[in-house]
């Protein structure tokens, strides 16, 4: 019995090792080598929440989770598909502040996009799953952004984005536009 698990062990740590070099040469080369189940919209969904509960231990969470939703655009962005005009979905939380949601606004409004400020996540998830859009561009603190995406990236495309906190958390945040417009147009917003 002791080989059989041992053989076994063996096995299941050279499939991961694989799996992680196969994830890391996708990250490198920008294309996607796994299909989305083996990666942004399975596995590495399963991994950013173990590594968010074990990075809260050591005090890091916000930089860990930071790390893994730019690692996860990473491998999503090469997989988007163009959708109509009406079909993504813009989410922005409450505490932007008000340069930033009116710049955010401009954008989305130049790109038509519908746009729905929430207030919680919870609310956010209902309104994905009564507007139905076929892709969705969120932005959320780190926290928010790894369950938002645990939850719903599983079932529609999303990109996240997440804020900087100059004034502290939930209070004048802002984010970077350049990034925002590019996800909006990697859905081709505005270009239909």
């Amino acid at each position: 019995l002791p080989d059989i698990a041992w053989q076994g062990f063996t096995i299941v740590a050279g499939l991961c090792l694989l799996w992680w070099l196969i994830l890391l040469a996708s990250f490198i080369s920008g294309r996607a080598l796994l299909p989305a189940s083996l990666a942004e919209r399975g596995l590495m969904l399963r991994l950013m929440s173990l590594t968010s509960r074990v990075a809260s231990w050591f005090g890091r969470r916000d930089w860990v989770e930071n790390a893994a939703v730019k690692v996860y655009n990473a491998l999503a962005l090469p997989r988007v598909k163009r959708v109509n005009a009406g079909e993504l979905l813009l989410l922005v939380p409450r505490c932007l502040s008000r340069a930033t949601l009116d710049r955010v606004l401009e954008s989305a409004g130049r790109h038509d996009v519908p746009v729905f400020v929430a207030t919680r996540g919870q609310l956010a998830r209902r309104v994905i799953r009564e507007r139905r859009p076929r892709a969705v561009v969120a932005v959320a603190c780190e926290r928010d952004m790894v369950t938002g995406l645990h939850d719903v990236a599983g079932k529609v495309p999303v990109l996240g984005l997440t804020m900087t906190l100059p004034a502290g958390p939930c209070k004048d945040a802002e984010l970077d536009h350049e990034t925002l417009d590019g996800y909006l147009r990697a859905f081709g917003a505005g270009a239909n």
